[in-house]
């Protein structure tokens, strides 16, 4: 059976998506912790841009400085190219590739709804484990992988602070892919980490926890109540805050 491959048009589930990427903002709430690692002219790494809701509030708080927002899906990309246009973020570099532990060519598996919707934050790279076909059906983008080491070279990047990830599982084949650029600028790094996720590129959580503190980052966890940062001595899921001392 021949793949179905995604072909970009406007319907109306594409425009309710662009209209709330351009008028909400989320995330708001970390705010106040995101001031504490991103300087005014800092560089900040979004991999994942998704509708750039993260990358409207980095390019805020690093207002003299660079957001790289890497982005491969070609349908996130069309809302998040709008976004930051309308929202005049002229401070954000759109990266049309996926991040990972080598450079080549990718299938992105985007989930498709009821009536036609896509289910964009779900997208992730086929890997080890595919289950989006068991719930929905899944329409195929091709994109490409760069390693992160490779686009710090290519982009002269001179400093890197802060590292956001959300890759529905591919956060520590970035990782494998950057190593290099992450043990030379030392950013805070914001990852995604769910196991089951994790195991669609044959990772885990026990092995995030061993990379990422084999090069000397330490976990934290959020507090909600607090919004502080805890440290964590324990494997956890979630979204986790890796500081270097």
């Amino acid at each position: 059976m021949k793949p179905n491959y995604f072909i970009w048009k406007i319907t109306f589930s594409w425009c309710a998506h662009a209209f709330k990427a351009i008028t909400k903002q989320h995330h708001l709430e970390l705010r106040p912790q995101l001031e504490k690692f991103i300087p005014a002219d800092g560089v900040v790494l979004d991999v994942g841009a998704h509708a750039g809701q993260f990358a409207k509030l980095f390019s805020k708080i690093a207002s003299n400085g660079m957001v790289i927002s890497v982005e491969p899906g070609s349908y996130s990309r069309s809302i998040l190219r709008l976004a930051l246009y309308f929202n005049r973020r002229r401070n954000v570099v759109v990266v049309p590739s996926a991040l990972g532990s080598s450079s080549g060519v990718e299938i992105l598996r985007l989930p498709q709804k009821r009536k036609g919707s896509y289910g964009f934050g779900l997208s992730h790279i086929a890997g080890v484990k595919n289950d989006l076909s068991e719930r929905f059906d899944v329409v195929s983008d091709i994109v490409v992988s760069v390693r992160l080491d490779d686009l710090a070279t290519k982009m002269n990047m001179d400093r890197l602070d802060f590292i956001k990830a959300d890759i529905e599982g591919w956060e520590m084949r970035m990782i494998a892919g950057g190593l290099e650029t992450i043990k030379r600028f030392r950013p805070v790094i914001y990852l995604e980490l769910i196991d089951s996720s994790l195991q669609r590129a044959g990772d885990s959580l026990a092995s995030a926890w061993e990379t990422l503190s084999g090069i000397g980052y330490a976990p934290y966890i959020m507090d909600e109540t607090t919004m502080k940062l805890t440290p964590l001595h324990s494997i956890h899921e979630g979204d986790i805050w890796w500081l270097s001392p």
